[in-house]
């Protein structure tokens, strides 16, 4: 990953033209582009080291993948005795706290901007998702964890398996602005037979790893509009909330249902806007004028730099209030909505939307992950591969979407929209 970007230059002379606000902002994109690619290779380097002792010392004869700390207590007792699943377990947290990590950079980011707008923005998304990781601790801590029966033990082919197809998730959810989870429960469940809560905790693991992973690159390219991404994390993190609520007294299966419906008849306008590259004729509505959101980026692709405009912002809003909503009541990414409604309601680039989607989707993952954490539904053994696996896809697919066009982009998120209705048709009628 290159470590610097290079200002927008006068295309005859070669000069620097950003303007003093534009380098300040293009500092900030490095800084954290820097944070989150340091702890996603810290995450990855203390995860590699575990499973190094783990192999060194005998665990690859009968190392079952529950025997972990399954509470943060025997987690800090695991690593006095250097006990390998808990120095794997380690790295997976660390993992989980980067996108807490980035929230909390971007407010002194934006302070030292002087831009107290989004100081005040970016304040609220962090209390936020503070208060859903202690409640969320809290509430997972006082449960015991599952007494599925799982006999797996670890071996090298289980693992291998679980790498290879966790870098077809991450080259597709750092493609498209998913979290991976769209193929890691599926491969979780139907082919190693894993209990549909353990390939739950190892898909919120997915979702933060290719944020992570995908986002330190797109950040630094100056694609994602990191604007954009903190004001719509308020819709996200407080529907996560809801969800989390909600999930007690509606029923999951008829949401699910309702909402593979959803996905089909949204995908229909985005076949009609299959060729376009960029959208026309757009323009900043007041919420967009009055948040600054609109900006550039550079298409590689198109060899030049485009301009964009943002509408119907409080539209994309209340959709990605649904979309969080839908993350807490059904364990998925939402991803998906995301893209949607960034594409085709508030009008940017499909580039934008799915490094903009990519960027978030982490945040409010980081919330569930607490609970599935304090829960014992992260197998280290198991998310290991999975969190590895991701970030290496991850960073094949930040480098590939730069060379690609939105329509191919397009050609490839339809089919996903498909298949994730499909899974949520089949999820609410109980056959996932």
């Amino acid at each position: 990953m290159k470590t610097t970007q290079t200002p927008p230059q006068d295309a005859i002379t070669g000069k620097d033209t950003a303007s003093p606000i534009e380098n300040k902002r293009l500092l900030a994109n490095d800084i954290i582009g820097w944070i989150l690619q340091g702890g996603v290779l810290l995450s990855a380097a203390i995860i590699i080291l575990g499973l190094g002792l783990f192999l060194g010392t005998g665990g690859l004869a009968g190392g079952n993948l529950l025997d972990f700390p399954s509470s943060f207590g025997q987690l800090l007792t695991g690593l006095l005795s250097l006990q390998s699943q808990s120095i794997i377990a380690l790295g997976l947290f660390i993992l989980i706290l980067t996108p807490v990590i980035r929230v909390t950079a971007s407010i002194i980011i934006f302070a030292l901007e002087h831009d107290l707008q989004y100081v005040i923005i970016t304040c609220i998304v962090l209390a936020i998702l503070l208060f859903s990781m202690l409640t969320g601790n809290a509430e997972g801590s006082s449960s015991s964890a599952p007494t599925t029966a799982l006999t797996h033990n670890f071996s090298l082919s289980f693992s291998a398996f679980i790498f290879l197809g966790a870098i077809l998730a991450g080259v597709l959810g750092s493609l498209l602005g998913l979290g991976g989870g769209i193929l890691i429960v599926p491969m979780l469940t139907l082919i190693f037979k894993l209990p549909i809560q353990y390939a739950i905790g190892a898909s919120i693991i997915s979702v933060i790893a290719t944020s992570s992973g995908a986002a330190a690159a797109y950040v630094r390219d100056r694609v994602t509009n990191m604007r954009i991404g903190m004001f719509l994390e308020l819709g996200t993190t407080i529907g996560a909330i809801s969800g989390a609520f909600l999930a007690t007294l509606l029923a999951p299966g008829i949401l699910s249902i309702l909402f593979a419906i959803i996905l089909i008849i949204t995908a229909i306008p985005m076949i009609f806007k299959i060729g376009e590259e960029v959208p026309q004729g757009v323009k900043n509505d007041r919420w967009a004028n009055w948040l600054k959101l609109s900006s550039s980026y550079p298409d590689r692709y198109l060899k030049r730099e485009i301009s964009y405009q943002v509408t119907r912002t409080p539209i994309g809003l209340l959709i990605m209030y649904i979309a969080g909503t839908l993350s807490g009541l059904l364990g998925i990414g939402s991803g998906v909505f995301k893209v949607t409604a960034m594409d085709l309601v508030m009008r940017l680039p499909m580039k934008v939307s799915t490094t903009t989607s990519n960027f978030m989707i982490g945040v409010t993952a980081a919330a569930s992950a607490a609970i599935y954490f304090a829960r014992g539904d992260i197998l280290p053994l198991v998310a290991a591969p999975v969190a590895l696996g991701i970030l290496a896809g991850a960073f094949i697919g930040s480098r590939l979407l730069m060379k690609l066009s939105s329509k191919t982009l397009r050609y490839i998120f339809l089919p996903v929209i498909l298949i994730t209705a499909i899974q949520m048709f089949l999820k609410g009628i109980g056959v996932m």
